[in-house]
């Protein structure tokens, strides 16, 4: 029942993104309002571009229609030729609407997603040429953002201008906090690199995960409070007393793949115990109603549904409920996708899902696409329960 649902949202999902693509500049449109009006003059985001391009390779390694390859195709066209600086190296922020630098800033979360959609772009396609641009980003964020000090790797550094000089890092810190270090990255960064191996074994990317999922394990995740910690400063010291209950939960589950890539078995189960330990935490702080609130915030819970963080909460239960047998996780899932289905999902035709949907149960007016609304969690949802689910 769950496989079915899950394909049908995929099937949604997949026709929305589909209808976006720009036949003329290239990738796909990169705003659509809460009024559904499609914005063709607005910047493309890298970040939304990535995710389009993983989102289409994957959906493609499932189904195998040379529609969705065609539409990866463009969003790596789009990547290669117009978000690279071929000055500096790396990815821009942001475009504009026929391909030129906008938002030049360079970012190592926005460096992880290109590599991230890039390799899946690999496994779908069979481009080389791929290889190529994945080993540039990799060494790039090697060289630029990790940060070593005496005792080893303390962590990435984030955010920079256009030619790697320090910069602010307010486009990831959130909280009233400016954190020059951020769970958000690690994880994400983590995620990208086990993208590369998936696709390509790389003794030398595989060394630099399994320190990633080191430095989480020692700095990032907190046995005590049974979170991850969130913002950090330069010496990855936790800034904030905050607790988000979507990047936990995405967490529970994308750590155990990310160290399925490494050959270390110690880490392996540590990081297993941590996925356990997270993934019942959110269940017990913030199921709540058959759904999943957002963050807690010095004791005080923010209880707005967020549409990213309701998918990343059904692949984190249904990977809980295979790895432990308890039921009560899978009756979860299901609950999470009926609140999905009944209220997350805007029904007007040509629409997706709302950004998120208040205490109060009315929907925000936030952008249905925008720079960070993409088919990335959602799709990935419905991948994951497909395959995940293949032979229940």
């Amino acid at each position: 029942m769950m496989r079915e649902r899950a394909r049908a949202v995929l099937e949604s999902v997949t026709s929305f993104w589909s209808g976006l693509r720009d036949t003329e500049f290239g990738g796909f449109y990169g705003q659509v309002d809460f009024d559904l009006t499609i914005h063709k003059d607005a910047d493309k985001g890298c970040i939304l571009n990535s995710r389009i391009l993983w989102f289409f390779s994957n959906a493609y390694l499932l189904l195998r229609d040379q529609t969705l390859l065609a539409h990866a195709s463009s969003a790596y066209a789009l990547l290669k030729d117009s978000f690279i600086d071929k000055e500096h190296g790396g990815l821009f922020w942001s475009v504009t609407h026929d391909g030129k630098p906008s938002d030049t800033t360079k970012h190592a979360y926005n460096q992880a997603f290109g590599m991230y959609a890039l390799s899946s772009y690999l496994r779908a396609s069979g481009d080389e040429e791929a290889i190529g641009l994945i080993k540039e980003l990799y060494r790039l964020i090697e060289d630029r953002c990790a940060d070593w000090g005496e005792n080893g790797l303390i962590g990435y550094k984030e955010a920079f201008s256009r030619d790697f000089s320090p910069a602010g890092n307010g486009k990831l810190s959130e909280n009233g906090i400016m954190a020059e270090k951020t769970m958000n990255t690690l994880l994400h960064l983590a995620e990208g690199y086990a993208g590369c191996l998936q696709a390509r074994p790389d003794p030398e990317i595989e060394k630099s995960l399994e320190k990633m999922l080191e430095l989480y394990m020692d700095k990032v995740y907190s046995e005590e409070n049974r979170r991850s910690e969130v913002f950090f400063d330069s010496s990855m010291n936790s800034l904030i007393d905050l607790q988000s209950y979507g990047h936990d939960i995405e967490a529970s589950w994308l750590l155990d793949w990310c160290a399925s890539f490494v050959d270390n078995e110690d880490l392996k189960e540590k990081v297993g115990r941590a996925s356990l330990v997270l993934v019942e935490s959110v269940y017990e702080r913030a199921f709540k109603e058959g759904s999943l609130i957002n963050e807690r915030e010095n004791g005080v819970n923010d209880l707005s549904r967020i549409w990213w963080v309701q998918a990343e909460s059904v692949v984190g239960f249904i990977h809980a409920f295979k790895r432990t047998g308890n039921s009560k996780y899978m009756a979860a899932a299901e609950s999470v996708m009926t609140y999905i289905e009944e209220k997350i999902t805007d029904k007007r035709p040509g629409s997706e899902w709302f950004w998120s949907v208040g205490a109060d149960g009315i929907p925000s007016r936030n952008p249905i696409a925008n720079e960070w609304k993409c088919p990335y969690h959602n799709g990935r949802m419905c991948l994951e329960a497909l395959r995940r689910l293949a032979d229940d």
